[in-house]
């Protein structure tokens, strides 16, 4: 299995609605954001799969000096292997590929944050960061898709918390800001214990009007120029927002199962996205 098989396995085996946004990309694009999608993949799954918290940190551990062979030209391991072909043609520094494994670690401790200010430097770490390297990929020519990009991976990741957290509280996790529970009358224990109450349907409905505000904001940042070149975001942008609709439909019963959106659906609203974009 050559490295660039074993990313396309992890990318098609994760069942992530990113993976569609990929499938309509030119080859060497395509290459490298399933490459940079493999990592993520990888360091993820290093904290989420390993229960033992000293076990997590030598992971990363060990990630951090795979990202410094890489970048030496001695990777090992075919996720890195596969991400020294993407930069012998597409800028992705060091330090952001690092960042990402930071963000992870945060993971590894019983998770809370305090308000929103707090949750952001975690979606920047585990997303815009990727938003930023994914617009390296794709291209761009006005440095404002920056911006864009950023805040397209803050809408992505909040997307993630609101449909995961049942999954993300049966680890212990808790991404809503401890201000907005506090606001909205909804306990700890509430999440813990997957009560659902008006209360909670009340602070979804809340976080669904937060991403969906944070999507216009991206999108309303993109300049015309390099929106054919960044269609790939803006499918993954349109299959997040069918999701949380249909998230807000369902009455925010996110508690006690995952709801997501069939993978012909997925396909359907990427081949529409692409075409109109």
């Amino acid at each position: 299995m050559t490295p660039d098989d074993y990313c396309q396995q992890r990318a098609a085996a994760s069942g992530s609605s990113f993976y569609y946004s990929f499938v309509f990309l030119e080859p060497t694009r395509r290459q490298a954001i399933t490459a940079l999608y493999a990592f993520c993949r990888e360091v993820d799954d290093s904290v989420d799969e390993c229960p033992d918290p000293h076990l997590a940190r030598t992971k990363l551990a060990w990630w951090r000096t795979e990202i410094a062979h890489l970048y030496a030209g001695q990777p090992s391991h075919p996720v890195t292997q596969a991400l020294a072909t993407a930069l012998t043609r597409f800028s992705l520094p060091q330090e952001q590929l690092l960042e990402i494994i930071d963000g992870m670690e945060m993971d590894i401790d019983a998770v809370r944050y305090p308000d929103f200010r707090a949750l952001h430097l975690y979606c920047y770490r585990v997303a815009s960061i990727v938003g930023l390297l994914a617009a390296e990929i794709f291209g761009y020519t006005d440095r404002r898709t920056l911006k864009y990009a950023h805040d397209l991976g803050l809408a992505f990741q909040l997307t993630n918390i609101i449909r995961d957290v049942g999954e993300d509280a049966r680890r212990g996790r808790i991404y809503l800001p401890q201000e907005d529970l506090a606001r909205f009358g909804v306990t700890e224990s509430d999440i813990l214990q997957a009560r659902y109450s008006a209360n909670f349907q009340r602070l979804m409905a809340f976080q669904i009007e937060r991403a969906q505000a944070t999507y216009n904001q991206a999108l309303a940042q993109l300049p015309a120029a390099d929106r054919k070149a960044q269609r790939a975001g803006l499918v993954m942008a349109a299959i997040y927002r069918t999701l949380l609709a249909e998230i807000a439909r369902d009455g925010c019963h996110v508690l006690h199962q995952r709801i997501s959106l069939t993978p012909l659906r997925k396909l359907w609203l990427a081949g529409k996205t692409w075409i109109t974009a």
